[in-house]
Formats: structure tokens, sequence, C-alpha cells
């Protein structure tokens, strides 16, 4: 009897020591999609807009005659992006997520009716423009839909600050989608179109004459989801 009391009493020890240390699982671990001195893994899409690293940051520069020009990088499913960004008041951008690019010439996938063009990239884009606009942290549907898909929430028009860093987070999970430009919730929806993608960072094509501007990033991380 005092054997079997000691083993259980030890089997209990066990079992006790094994809960404690396993504890909740640990949330995956932010990578850094740019090291601050290189565009490695990156690849402009789209048009000729030119980008450059300086001191830091990601520079992304118009050229006249270019369409909407993406700096893209990854397939990516769920997750969470985070990044500063800083831009013209006279350009406006933005960041595609799980976002594609057209494999051939023929109709949008769709509407038909709609022809697309090879090497455009398309899918949902969240919106970087100046405060009076009221359009920050929105998202678009790219040369696809080419709508908003998205309304903003209540407190969201003054969230962007022009002449400054922008601390964007985007959180993507499922068919829900979420942004935060400066700690604000400015969108919160579903949508089902898409799964994964790749993620862009857009130089907006400018009219003739117009520019040279410039938008800049920084601090640009991921994390996936479960």
């Amino acid at each position: 009897m005092q054997l079997r009391t000691s083993l259980l009493g030890g089997l209990l020890v066990l079992a006790g020591t094994l809960v404690a240390h396993s504890g909740p699982a640990e949330e995956p671990a932010w990578t850094a999609l740019f090291d601050g001195k290189t565009l490695d893994g990156w690849k402009v899409e789209g048009g000729t807009a030119t980008y450059r690293v300086e001191d830091g940051t990601i520079v992304g520069t118009t050229v006249e005659g270019s369409p909407n020009t993406f700096l893209c990088k990854g397939n990516y499913g769920d997750f969470e992006l985070e990044f500063e960004v800083k831009c013209n008041p006279a350009l406006n951008s933005g960041v595609q997520v799980r976002s594609h690019i057209y494999a051939q010439d023929g109709p949008d996938p769709l509407d038909p009716n709609k022809k697309r063009t090879k090497g455009v990239v398309y899918g949902p884009q969240c919106e970087i423009a100046r405060q009076d606009t009221a359009s920050a942290g929105r998202f678009y549907d790219e040369s696809r839909r080419d709508k908003w898909i998205c309304e903003l929430q209540p407190d969201a028009g003054t969230a962007f600050k022009d002449q400054d860093w922008n601390q964007y987070r985007v959180v993507i999970q499922g068919n829900h989608y979420q942004s935060f430009v400066n700690g604000v919730k400015c969108a919160d929806f579903k949508d089902e179109v898409d799964h994964s993608g790749l993620i862009g960072l857009q130089v907006h094509g400018i009219a003739k004459g117009e520019g040279p501007y410039e938008v800049r990033w920084r601090n640009v991380r991921l994390r996936p989801l479960k």
C-alpha cells in the first residue's frame, strides 16, 4: 500500500509540473520585411516608379507617365502587418495585401466585361492619403472591382497626420480585415475574395507635368496568425 501511495503521489507531482511549465502557446514571432539597408526579397511590379533605400527607409519616387507601381514581396495569408509611412501630401499611396499580378492579358476574373493587362497588380489595398481626404486606412480593390470595399469607422477621418510619420497596423485573419492608423481603428469588415497573396508598397501614378513626389516607409514587419 505504501509503495502504491508513493507511486501515485509521484505521478501527481509530475503531472502538476508538466501543466505548470506548458502554459499558453507562444505567439508567432515578428519578422522584419525590410532590413533597413537593402531591398533584398522585394520586386518592382506594375510600373516604372523607383525605389531606393535612404537612412533606413524605403523611398518610392514617382515617374511621370508611369502607371501605379508596387514594391512587392511574399505570399501571405493570415497575418498582422505593421509599418510607418510618410507621404508627400500631393500624393496618395497605399499598401496592397493578399494581392496578385495578372499573368496575361484577358478578362477580369470577377467581371468578364473588363479587360485586364499582364503585369498589373490587383487586390485589396489599404489607403494612405492626406488627412483632408478622410480615407486613410480604408480598403480599395485595386485594378479589379475598382471600388471601396469597406466603410470607415467613426473616428478614422482624422487619424492620419500630414507631413509626419504615421503608424499603420493591418490585421487579416480568415475573411476578417482590420486596419489601425496611429492607434485609431479605421476599417473592420469581412471580404471573401482573397485568401492569400503579396504585399505591395504603392507609388501612385501622376498627371503629366506633376512631381516628382516621394513616399517613405520604415519599420515594416509582419507576423503570421493562426
